[in-house]
């Protein structure tokens, strides 16, 4: 294990979990401009998020595994390789049905890095370094969300298609990187064979271990609960507040701002507070925040201004970054052997929850502030009862 990590290590690590957001987020201001010219409807291509993430979901229950039997970097090659290579049949796209195609593939190849990246951060440190270098990771990765409007913004500028040669030249870049800065996690000898029929089993197990499945559902439906706001953002900003394309920024800025804030707090408070302690404080701050994002929206304040709209939601992701490494790293070790395959399933957990938000959810809300504030409120909500019936449980069998 490595007592200390380098700056370069910890940057590539985040370049390849910010690959996801980037290739959510940065399209997002192109929605009008791309249905235009492909003549078809912004739903329409709002439905090519959750055709990407859909197979992102099923593809992340993969990757871990995969690279559990032919190593990290091995595997960072293969989905990085392909996504470039789906970036560039989005930037040819003919037509929406083209685009979805594409789309999909990017999602089947880019959940590779996200999902390596979590199992090699667990792999190379230990303890409460483990939770310093992953709120480390989280904090950088967190800088996607914000930019990538931001950018895509300006790249519209030039055309939509810009977007879309920037994630093939990112994705790139970042494979280049990993190649030559990281080193292989999994070493021949520590390999497990990959077969289908081992991959369900060990599924199998772990969807009977209750800790292991509440601690991943808790994870997903906490980012859930701030991502319904990225996912509607281009009928939130533009139709509820009335901003335009550029603006994206007045979204993503604070609330990413608050994500870092969050990911400080939790590498500051590693090994000085208990897991425990750290994940009550952050419940009860998103439960409140949560809460309180419900009455502005009730009593209408929000959409007559716009920065009341956006504040809860930036102050929210302070609780949901401060709890988001600790329950990383102990979902990760819950399976030590097989840290790849938990890493996949942990992603499979927020990227599952993502997509439901995307397909089933954000379509139903996206048309009124409160009921956006509601769904956040809803999922915080039964993310911290799962956590409460989970710690009760394990109270009474301790007790027992």
């Amino acid at each position: 294990m490595l007592k200390t990590h380098s700056s370069i290590l910890v940057f590539v690590l985040a370049a390849l979990a910010a690959l996801a957001p980037f290739a959510i987020d940065t399209y997002l201001p192109a929605f009008h401009a791309i249905a235009g010219e492909l003549g078809t409807t912004e739903l329409a291509i709002q439905q090519s998020l959750t055709f990407y993430l859909l197979p992102y979901a099923v593809m992340t229950l993969c990757h871990g595994a995969i690279s559990d039997a032919i190593g990290r970097i091995t595997t960072i090659k293969w989905g990085l390789g392909v996504f470039v290579l789906a970036s560039i049949g989005c930037v040819l796209a003919p037509n929406i049905q083209t685009l979805w195609l594409f789309r999909a593939l990017q999602g089947m190849s880019g959940g590779a890095g996200n999902t390596v990246a979590r199992a090699m951060v667990r792999d190379l440190f230990e303890g409460a370094q483990a939770q310093r270098v992953m709120a480390t990771v989280q904090m950088l990765f967190g800088i996607a969300p914000a930019v990538a409007p931001i950018l895509g913004g300006i790249l519209l500028g030039i055309h939509w298609q810009a977007i879309f040669m920037f994630l093939a030249l990112y994705a790139a870049v970042t494979l280049w990187a990993a190649i030559r800065y990281l080193p292989e996690t999994m070493p021949v000898g520590k390999r497990v064979k990959f077969s289908v029929g081992q991959v369900a089993s060990t599924y199998s197990r772990m969807l009977a271990n209750r800790r292991f499945l509440v601690l991943i559902a808790s994870l997903g439906l906490n980012f859930s609960a701030f991502f319904i706001y990225v996912l509607a953002s281009p009928v939130f900003l533009v139709k509820h507040l009335h901003l335009n394309s550029q603006q994206f920024g007045y979204l993503f800025i604070p609330t990413v701002t608050g994500m870092m804030l969050g990911s400080w707090i939790a590498r500051r408070t590693a090994g000085k507070l208990s897991a425990e302690d750290i994940l009550r404080w952050a419940f009860i701050w998103m439960l409140l925040i949560a809460s309180c994002n419900v009455v502005i929206q009730y009593v209408n304040l929000g959409s007559d201004v716009w920065w009341l709209a956006i504040l809860p939601i930036a102050l929210f992701n302070i609780g949901m970054a401060m709890a988001m490494p600790v329950l990383s790293i102990a979902a990760l070790d819950c399976y030590v052997k097989v840290r790849g395959t938990a890493a996949s399933a942990q992603a499979f957990m927020q990227m599952l929850c993502s997509t439901l938000s995307s397909a089933l959810i954000v379509p139903l809300v996206w048309h009124s502030m409160l009921m956006l504030s509601l769904a956040m409120l809803l999922m915080t909500v039964l993310s911290a009862c799962l956590m409460w019936f989970s710690a009760h449980q394990d109270s009474r069998a301790s007790d027992s």
